[in-house]
């Protein structure tokens, strides 16, 4: 025991100084026993305490807080069901490459192995969806091991770390000089590589003398801020670029080389392809959907992402805007770095864009009830302004919005990723306008998606954190009835996917906030606006037709 005369500082005080040394303003939570020394420290450290409902609700929106902030998020929970309760959300941060801390409780020490309160290995657990996960063994290395997991979630591509602190080791207290507490900036090196500068010039050799080259933007383009350089790239060589995930808004909505409705063409038709942040998973076929006669090249952050599922032509580790820009530069004065032989491809690519519109138009307009869920996501994409951060939350719904919805500016689409994790709306709605307050905050739920977080609602109310929330209503969970009928036949449509009528306009009412109901689509528009002129937190519940599905769902290969 330290000597009274000494300076001495607990556990969760060195954890807090240690989330203060990264940079982060506040922690998501929901309380226990084993934690609350962190919340003291978190006050000392001026660190804001968001409590919430429920624990996946913390660790989704620490996820979504890194992904608007560039920064990373942290979730504070308690022992056993509080960790466990988390998972999901972790998870859904490792598929998707987004960096944040969670902090779970443990039993102490001295009871190890006796049965205490809400004792569970939860380093076990956590270790395959995490970077990194770890006990911390010693109260005098508290902080030094906060440190040390906000440094390995950005080992390659960004994800998430796991620390679990003992009850007696963060409540115990040591002498200020035995404990390392990481200086601020001192701790972690730049990890943005600029990529092999052969393997650069040979990129910017291919592009040069492509002829129908194309480019996707994936979710690492907002991951490393690389709006610029990827903007500079396609511009200045003229190629037409394809956005996904996080990647969306790059360009914006009517930007010569902003192409969404004819990727599936462009790839089957391109000899160039780049790829840029995204991995050959179930969104992009594996690989399959890319030409086989086309040149492909792959940029990612992680070294085992390059040349995974699908051979390439050519592979670069590294940051994606610092590559892109190097890519830019090498190419700079090439004949006119190939840009002018190219018109008449994208004109191709535009006539291909127009074709697949003018199909989908009569869906876009339609004034039928109930209401076809084009014409919903439609009304959503004229409502959205520059400023408005838009969160897709659910199944068939959020796949037509995906086709329509366009954001206008870069790091204004957000979604849970390739896990497809439902339930990360009400979450990411906290994040984002705690992030950035001066952004309108746009979310579409699909009624089965909002029914799992949506009692943290109450939250945003509480927290007075206006945004428009809008729930596409079935009454199902149509992605799912889609691949039973087709699989099983219409008499076994209806098995485990039905959900009842809910309104949850007044659910919003009840709980303090802005509640509409909408069931002709010219309401669509005027509710829209109504709820952004509320100032609360709203949800605007719009029944939409139970037997539309998107083109998405039903060219799921798992219902093939």
């Amino acid at each position: 025991m330290p000597d009274d005369t000494q300076d001495v500082i607990s556990g969760g005080h060195l954890v807090a100084k240690a989330l203060k040394a990264e940079g982060v303003d506040r922690i998501y939570t929901l309380c226990g026993g084993h934690i609350i020394d962190i919340y003291d420290g978190c006050v000392d450290e001026g660190i804001e305490v968001v409590d919430v409902r429920h624990e996946q609700v913390a660790a989704h929106a620490a996820d979504g807080y890194a992904r608007v902030t560039g920064k990373p998020g942290c979730a504070v929970v308690t022992a056993g069901p509080g960790t466990t309760d988390a998972v999901t959300g972790v998870a859904n941060a490792f598929r998707a490459e987004s960096p944040m801390l969670l902090i779970g409780g443990q039993g102490a020490h001295t009871q190890h192995k006796m049965g205490s309160l809400q004792d569970l290995p939860h380093v076990d657990m956590m270790t395959p969806i995490t970077k990194f996960a770890a006990t911390v063994p010693d109260t005098a290395r508290a902080a030094d091991m906060v440190s040390m997991a906000f440094r390995e979630c950005y080992h390659g591509a960004p994800g998430p770390s796991f620390l679990e602190i003992p009850r007696d080791v963060l409540d115990a207290k040591v002498a200020t000089d035995k404990a390392r507490v990481p200086k601020a900036g001192a701790y972690r090196a730049s990890t943005r590589s600029p990529g092999d500068p052969d393997a650069v010039e040979r990129l910017a050799d291919l592009l040069v003398h492509a002829e129908r080259p194309a480019i996707l933007l994936g979710s690492q383009v907002w991951t490393t801020r690389a709006t610029e350089a990827a903007v500079e790239l396609v511009r200045t060589l003229n190629v037409p670029a394809y956005m996904n995930g996080a990647g969306r808004g790059t360009l914006p909505p009517g930007d010569p080389h902003h192409f969404q409705l004819s990727r599936r063409y462009a790839f089957s038709h391109a000899d160039v392809i780049v790829i840029v942040g995204t991995p050959f998973d179930f969104r992009m076929g594996y690989g399959k959907r890319l030409s086989p006669d086309a040149t492909v090249v792959q940029i990612d952050l992680d070294y085992r992402t390059v040349g995974k599922n699908r051979d390439i032509d050519l592979g670069i580790v590294g940051d994606a805007g610092l590559v892109l820009r190097s890519v830019t530069e090498a190419a700079s004065g090439r004949i006119n770095g190939g840009a002018s032989r190219r018109k008449e491809w994208l004109d191709e690519l535009r006539a291909a864009e127009r074709t697949a519109l003018d199909k989908r138009l009569p869906q876009l307009r339609s004034d039928a009830s109930p209401i076809h869920p084009y014409r919903l996501v439609s009304e959503i994409n004229d409502f959205l302004t520059e400023d408005s951060l838009y969160i897709g939350d659910g199944g068939d719904i959020v796949t037509f919005s995906g086709q329509v919805v366009q954001p206008k500016s870069p790091g204004h689409w957000m979604d849970p990723g390739p896990l497809g994790t439902l339930g990360v709306g009400v979450p990411f709605v906290l994040a984002a306008k705690q992030a950035r307050p001066d952004k309108e905050v746009v979310a579409l739920f699909g009624d089965g998606a909002f029914s799992l977080t949506g009692w943290d609602f109450e939250t945003l109310v509480r927290y007075d954190l206006p945004f428009v929330g809008i729930v596409g209503n079935n009454s199902s969970m149509n992605q799912i009835r889609y691949g039973q009928a087709a699989k099983y036949g219409k008499d076994r449509e209806r098995v485990g996917n039905t959900l009842g009528d809910v309104r949850y306009d007044e659910f919003a009412r009840m709980l303090g906030g802005h509640g509409e109901e909408v069931r002709d689509p010219a309401d669509i528009g005027p509710a829209l606006r109504r709820a952004r002129e509320s100032g609360k937190p709203s949800l605007i519940n719009v029944w939409v037709d139970p037997d539309a599905y998107a083109p998405g769902t039903m060219n799921q290969t798992m219902y093939k």
